[in-house]
Parts: C-alpha cells; sequence; structure tokens
C-alpha cells in the first residue's frame, strides 16, 4: 500500500472520535452533549480537506476514510441521536425512521464521492450530510437550553418529522449553495465585516440559539431560493446525476 498522510488523516480520526462519542453520549441519554459533538465533527470534516490542499497531501485513501467517518458522525451519529431523543417511543416505526436518516445519509455521500465531477462546487446536490446532522444537532442543542419544546408528545413528532424531512433533503437533487466557490481573499465592503463580527458575537453569547438559527436560515432560504427559481422557469443550477454502466464484481 501507498504510504499515507499522517496530519490530514489524524483530523479525520478526531472527526470519526467525535461522531463515535456523540454515539456514546446518546446512549447515556446525554443529548446535548451529544449534538455538540456532531458540530465538533463537523468543525475537523472541515478542516481535513483544507488542510491536506494546503499541505500537498490528497490521496485516494484519505477520500475513502473521510466517507467512512463522515457516515459515522452524519448518519450513525445524529439517528441514534433522534432515536434516543424523540423516536424510541414510536417502536418499529421509530426505527425506521432512523434508519431511513442513515440509508440517506450513506447515498448522499455516496452520490456526492461518484458525481463530483458533474455537480459545480458553488452547490451541493442535495443538502450536505454535516449540514443535516448539524441540524438536528443544534435543534436538540437548542432545545436543552430552552426547554423547548415543552410537551412530549410534540417533541416526539418532531424529530419523526426532523428524521423524514432531512432524509429527503440528503437524497433530493434540489441545489444548496456550498460557499467553496467565494474568494475569501477578495476585498469587500466594510459592511460585511460588521456583518461578520455581529454573527460571531452572537455565537459567543448564546451559541445554542444563533447556532440553530444559522443552520434554520440556511435551510429555509436554500428552499426558498429554489422555490422562487422554480416559479419563475429558470433553469437548474445543478446538472442530472449521470452514472454509466459498470460491470459488478
Amino acid at each position: 500500500m501507498r504510504k499515507i498522510y499522517i496530519i490530514p488523516n489524524l483530523v479525520t480520526t478526531a472527526n470519526l472520535y467525535c461522531g463515535f462519542s456523540s454515539i456514546t453520549a446518546s446512549i447515556h441519554h446525554e443529548y446535548v452533549i451529544a449534538g455538540w459533538f456532531i458540530l465538533a465533527a463537523g468543525i475537523f470534516d472541515m478542516l481535513d480537506g483544507r488542510i491536506a490542499r494546503m499541505a500537498k497531501a490528497t490521496s485516494q485513501f484519505g477520500v475513502e476514510y473521510d466517507s467512512l467517518s463522515d457516515l459515522v458522525s452524519f448518519g450513525l451519529a445524529p439517528a441514534i441521536l433522534l432515536y434516543q431523543w424523540g423516536l424510541e417511543p414510536f417502536g418499529r416505526l421509530g426505527l425506521i425512521a432512523s434508519f431511513l436518516y442513515v440509508c440517506c445519509a450513506a447515498l448522499r455521500l455516496a452520490r456526492f464521492n461518484v458525481n463530483t465531477a458533474v455537480v459545480s462546487k458553488a452547490y451541493f446536490q442535495g443538502v450536505a450530510s454535516p449540514i443535516a446532522a448539524g441540524s438536528i444537532a443544534t435543534f436538540i442543542i437548542f432545545s436543552g437550553a430552552t426547554g423547548l419544546p415543552e410537551s412530549e408528545n410534540a417533541r416526539q413528532v418532531i424529530a419523526f418529522i426532523q428524521a423524514l424531512a432531512l432524509a429527503s433533503l440528503m437524497v433530493c437533487t434540489i441545489p444548496f449553495p456550498s460557499f467553496k466557490e467565494l474568494n475569501w481573499r477578495a476585498r469587500s465592503s466594510f459592511g460585511y465585516l460588521m456583518i461578520a463580527v455581529m454573527l460571531l458575537v452572537f455565537i459567543a453569547i448564546r451559541p445554542e440559539i444563533t447556532l440553530f438559527l444559522i443552520f434554520t436560515t440556511y435551510l429555509l432560504a436554500s428552499l426558498i431560493w429554489n422555490a422562487y427559481r422554480l416559479a419563475t422557469g429558470k433553469p437548474s443550477v445543478v446538472k442530472p446525476l449521470v452514472v454509466k454502466d459498470q460491470a459488478t464484481s
């Protein structure tokens, strides 16, 4: 086997560790801690690829390892968190909803891996699995900080809706902005800097609420933007997936 790069793969391992820790926290009914571990996994997931590219240490091994780690951190961990937090009372139906989330996360990651040359880097085809997992994590953190929803039945219904809705959004072909092609070194107005500073201040003051609002705003704004494009007849910004027939072993 070819040599592997230590630093980026250690960062990926940190992502995997956070996903595993989230699962163990969910099993022990420490739901807020489990949510924070998922968010931490998202940070490591953003860093590993950037570190590999900066160090010119990209490899196929790293790509595959990253995908497997993402399935644990952003597929299995949020599914178990949702199941323990609100889906368990549904019995078999709750298990099916939780498994459906894991399955859709796996399909989303597999499609991303084979579709990188087809879809523009400026957009995700379907919501990215870290964003879907972050939406679940931030909502549960928000719920733990505010005590909402107060009703046990409401919590169960919300968990069920989240599992089905986010699973569907991951495997759909709706484009979601990725911000990967933004030029972060480009000059901009002073107003944008102030908005960024204020956002950081709000996160520092009440991260439990601000992070939830950020994820929710991203999802709602993306869906509204797509609805507007559909209503005005504008073409899709994401090309459809084309899969060539290949022999299977």
